[in-house]
């Protein structure tokens, strides 16, 4: 096994035993604790999306139809029949995939901008549909998940948070091993030809539409679990939030585009950095001028983007080339 091999594996697994451990010294109820779960969540979520954005390039601006098909799917199974969210995941999953399947015969066949604009369009419709079937979701006034403690683990509900950190963990490296899976298999080889030339692997015999189809089948079922863990962890939410362009799809895309499309660490570092960064520009500016926090948040995103488009993971990359030649001379 060669050094880059080694470094490949040993990295990934280095990196899961620190954020096992991480937490133990938190106070399990704290606001910290919370945020290093939105971080993991969210992580799964890039990662997710990184399957048809980063791979594919299938910019994608409506996942989060499917974040709110899992949430609402669970929920209303949950409070309506007595169903355990671990069933109800499923059936969040399927719905989710048979809203991709129903949003993709028309869409995959458009390109760039054209193909985001659809997928947007896509995550309105679902959000405007939910609003408005007050009788099933609640409408405006949103949905509460019914508080259990006395069910633990099969209603997905705990007494402290760290319960959930856990949760979002082995979450969030299943969607990873997911999508690492993929990268590395001949379906991944055939995503990153149509990235780089659609036209190209059509005529080297890629079935292009076929391939987008099931990767984007892929990601709205991860999606969709991922929405499911999101409600439990919440315990309420309403359209506009779970169905939000800002919240949801854009926050998932920025978190791979800042960490490095395509690549398995990109969302791990892209996460790393938006949520906690979030969480800080909400804190410390919130209160103050109204929109500041996300005025500054969004600032520094940009300047981070302008600087280094191919994120965050190509910019350690090139200092540490730099550093190589330097000890070379």
């Amino acid at each position: 096994m060669t050094r880059a091999e080694t470094l490949s594996i040993a990295l990934p697994a280095l990196v899961v035993l620190a954020l096992i451990i991480a937490p133990l010294g938190l106070d399990p109820y704290g606001y910290t604790l919370r945020i290093l779960c939105l971080m993991l969540l969210f992580c799964a979520m890039g990662q997710a999306w990184n399957i048809v954005g980063g791979l594919a390039n299938q910019i994608s601006l409506g996942h989060a139809a499917y974040f709110g098909i899992g949430a609402y799917s669970s929920t209303i199974l949950f409070g309506s029949f007595g169903l355990s969210p671990l069933i109800g995941v499923f059936v969040g999953m399927f719905l989710a995939a048979f809203f991709a399947l129903v949003l993709s015969l028309p869409t995959l066949r458009l390109k760039g901008h054209y193909f985001a604009l659809a997928t947007l369009a896509a995550g309105e419709v679902a959000r405007v549909v939910a609003n408005s079937w007050t009788s099933l979701t609640g409408g405006p006034v949103g949905i509460s998940v019914p508080y259990r403690p006395d069910a633990g683990f099969w209603a997905l509900q705990f007494q402290t948070v760290l319960p959930n950190y856990y949760l979002f963990l082995g979450a969030m490296v299943l969607v990873s091993l997911v999508f690492w899976r993929v990268q590395t298999s001949a379906f991944g080889y055939r995503l990153r030809a149509i990235k780089e030339n659609e036209t190209a692997a059509e005529v080297i015999g890629v079935n292009t539409y076929r391939v987008k189809l099931h990767a984007s089948l892929l990601s709205a079922v991860l999606t969709a679990m991922l929405g499911t863990l999101y409600a439990q962890f919440q315990f309420f939410f309403d359209p506009d939030t779970i169905f939000g362009v800002a919240t949801i799809s854009v926050k998932m895309a920025l978190i791979v585009i800042l960490g490095g499309a395509g690549r398995l660490y990109g969302p791990w570092i892209g996460a790393a950095v938006i949520i906690p960064l979030e969480e800080m520009a909400n804190s410390y500016l919130g209160n103050s001028i109204a929109g500041l926090s996300q005025f500054a948040y969004g600032v520094l995103l940009i300047v981070v983007i302008l600087l280094n488009p191919r994120g965050l993971i190509s910019l350690f990359e090139s200092l540490r080339d730099r550093l190589k030649r330097r000890q070379r001379a």
